[in-house]
């Protein structure tokens, strides 16, 4: 019998503090994997399109996607501490994004807001993940999508491992990925079971779930 994914037995996880700086620091080295995943969204964008990051962290998609010069792209992130270092950081580069503080589970957005949605690395936190899904349908233009890059909870240790070690961190940083990785994301992650059961809750008209070994790219479509 599959185990049902929703919803969760805590409040939304958002990093405050010291820790959501520490996160911040860490992610800069995926700034590569950022570009690259900024310049194949907005290649699928209108010229003034409208983007939406679901939990942005410390912004720096959202400021990739803003340096394209086209799009109109908002950051709504749960953590306070976050919200403060993205403005911060794109304001560093010029980058016109507008962050906002919010849930995924209630997102401060009129319907038919956006032409994309994004929700990278973030979604296994969601308290209500179903709600969240739904809120993501309603925000999202008619054709719109949605894409949910995320862990899945059948990785390997090894696979995490070998994913840590590519992010070329120093050795302290690396101990505590790992570390990090072994007691709380994967625990949190779902299977694509969990994943179908969820959708087949919602709206959407169409639904792809791709990844490899280490995680999912999902593409949805209102």
């Amino acid at each position: 019998m599959t185990t049902r994914a929703m919803p969760k037995p805590h409040r939304d996880r958002g990093i405050e503090g010291r820790m959501a700086k520490w996160y911040a620091s860490t992610t800069l080295s995926q700034m590569k994997e950022f570009r690259a995943l900024a310049q194949q969204i907005g290649a699928l964008l209108p010229e003034a399109g409208s983007v939406l990051e679901v939990a942005p962290g410390p912004g720096y998609l959202c400021i990739e996607l803003a340096k394209l010069g086209r799009l109109q792209v908002t950051g709504l992130d749960l953590s306070h501490t976050m919200v403060k270092i993205a403005r911060e950081k794109a304001q560093q580069v010029g980058a016109p994004v507008h962050f906002e503080q919010g849930s995924a589970s209630s997102l401060p957005f009129p319907r038919d807001s956006f032409d994309l949605l994004v929700c990278r690395a973030a979604f296994k936190n969601f308290a209500h993940p179903v709600r969240a899904l739904e809120e993501m349908h309603r925000v999202l233009k008619p054709g719109g999508r949605a894409l949910i890059i995320d862990l899945r909870r059948d990785a390997s240790p090894a696979t995490v491992s070998r994913e840590v070690d590519r992010m070329k961190l120093s050795p302290v940083n690396r101990a505590i990925t790992k570390l990090t990785f072994r007691f709380m994301p994967l625990k949190s992650a779902y299977t694509k079971e969990h994943f179908e059961q969820m959708l087949a809750q919602t709206q959407f008209s169409k639904a792809e779930i791709g990844g490899n070994d280490l995680g999912f790219e999902i593409w949805l479509t209102k």
